[in-house]
C-alpha cells in the first residue's frame, strides 16, 4: 500500500493491443480484483492492491469533472467509455480506454463495478489529453474542492455542448479516427 503519495516521473508504461487490464470494486470503489496485467502495469502487488480503493493508481492529471461524470453515470445505472491516465506505483503513467460498468446481484442491486481497459489510439490521447489538460487548468483555479469540481464540471458541459455532443458522442468520435 503507498505510504504517501507517489510523484509523476513522465515515463510512460504500456501494454499490448492484445491484454485488457480487468478490475472489479465494491460500491464504494474499493478494489476487490486485480488481473495480472492491472497489477504489471500499475507496479503493484495483488496484497497492495486488493482491498485498496481503486484511486491508488489516481493520476494528479486526471480532472475530477471526469469522475465525476464516471460516479453518476454508474450510479444511474449507465456504463461508460472514457480515456483515462492512471499513475503507477513507480511514479510511471498509463493512458488507457476504459470501460466501466455495474455488477448486479440476483434482486438487481448494484453490488460493485467492473472495469476492462485497452490500449487507446495515440492519437484519441493525444486530443483528450488536450481537453483534460484545460479542466485541470479550470479545476486548479479553485482553492476548494468542491468549488474546483464545480467550476471543471461546469467549463466540461460548456466544451460538450460548444461541440454539440455528449461525453459518450466524443468519445466515439476519438475512438472511430475523428478530432485528430
Amino acid at each position: 500500500m503507498r505510504a504517501t503519495r507517489v510523484a509523476p516521473t513522465g515515463i510512460e508504461r504500456t501494454f499490448r493491443e492484445d491484454e485488457i487490464i480487468v478490475t472489479k470494486t465494491d460500491t464504494r470503489g474499493v478494489l476487490t480484483y486485480a488481473n495480472d496485467v492491472f497489477l504489471r502495469i500499475s507496479a503493484l502487488d495483488e496484497d497492495d492492491a486488493v482491498g485498496q480503493p481503486h484511486n491508488i493508481i489516481r493520476h494528479p492529471d486526471m480532472p475530477r469533472a471526469i469522475f465525476k461524470l464516471l460516479w453518476d453515470t454508474l450510479k444511474n445505472r449507465q456504463e461508460i467509455f472514457a480515456y483515462v491516465v492512471n499513475l503507477a506505483s513507480d511514479g510511471g503513467h498509463y493512458w488507457v480506454f476504459a470501460h466501466v460498468t455495474p455488477s448486479y446481484d440476483a434482486g438487481d442491486r448494484i453490488i460493485g463495478y467492473h472495469s476492462s481497459r485497452r490500449t487507446p489510439d495515440k492519437a484519441a490521447v493525444t486530443a483528450v489529453a488536450e481537453l483534460y489538460r484545460r479542466l485541470r487548468a479550470e479545476e486548479q483555479r479553485h482553492s476548494s474542492s468542491p468549488a474546483a469540481l464545480e467550476a471543471g464540471w461546469q467549463l466540461l458541459q460548456d466544451t460538450l455542448t460548444g461541440r454539440g455532443q455528449t461525453y459518450d458522442e466524443y468519445v466515439w468520435e476519438l475512438t472511430n479516427g475523428g478530432l485528430r
